[in-house]
């Protein structure tokens, strides 16, 4: 069992299949996991994405200049960390000494930098044993399994062989960041209820990326 995790949401998950906006009910389940992960007295922060309101490199700020639109993207990262924490509370952690839940929010407050890098270098701040990035998808593949019914799942990747197959994991400065410092990551579905207590305890879940 990991002793000290960042987890890493992605905004479009929050927005559970909706596309836009917090989905109220997952985010609370979400929440209810993470309180779960946190009395195992596993240590937990988080850094959440911003998807689900708004992308600063998306079709939607394409007319708009990238620094404006980053930081755009970075207050949506607010709206959604405000929220998790909202539904975190509601699960009786807010008064608990020492065993407090970490947010990250507004990406690493720099335009050009997505919220990755921003879970990596936060990771690496607080001495993280390993990365977990929960998405909509089950693990790395070799094209997207949502479009290629061919697509195969690598269940472990260095970070070189991501960045040599061009695999659209994470940006290139996140996984820089993690194979120069030598963190793990295991990308896994956030999809199925108790997935991140699992992959906390050790259970082999997703696809582990190593340096």
């Amino acid at each position: 069992m990991y002793k000290r995790v960042l987890l890493k949401l992605s905004g479009e998950a929050l927005a559970a299949g909706r596309g836009f906006g917090v989905d109220a009910v997952f985010v609370s389940a979400i929440a209810n996991e993470i309180a779960e992960v946190a009395r195992t007295g596993c240590q937990i922060a988080i850094v959440v994405g911003g998807g689900n309101f708004f992308r600063g490199v998306a079709e939607q700020a394409i007319h708009m200049d990238r620094v404006a639109a980053d930081h755009m993207g970075m207050l949506s990262t607010v709206i959604n960390a405000i929220a998790l924490q909202d539904a975190i509370e509601k699960t009786g952690l807010r008064h608990l000494e020492k065993g407090r839940i970490i947010i990250f929010a507004a990406g690493t407050g720099n335009p050009y930098f997505s919220t990755d890098t921003a879970a990596s270098l936060r990771a690496m701040e607080i001495g993280a044993e390993v990365l977990l990035k929960a998405t909509s998808v089950d693990g790395i593949y070799t094209s997207d399994p949502k479009k290629d019914l061919d697509a195969v799942k690598f269940e472990q990747i260095t970070y070189m062989e991501i960045l040599n197959l061009g695999l659209k994991v994470m940006d290139t400065t996140a996984v820089s960041l993690c194979k120069d410092n030598n963190l793990p990551m295991i990308i896994f579905s956030m999809r199925e209820r108790g997935n991140i207590v699992r992959v906390v305890q050790g259970e082999k879940l997703g696809s582990l990326v190593t340096a």
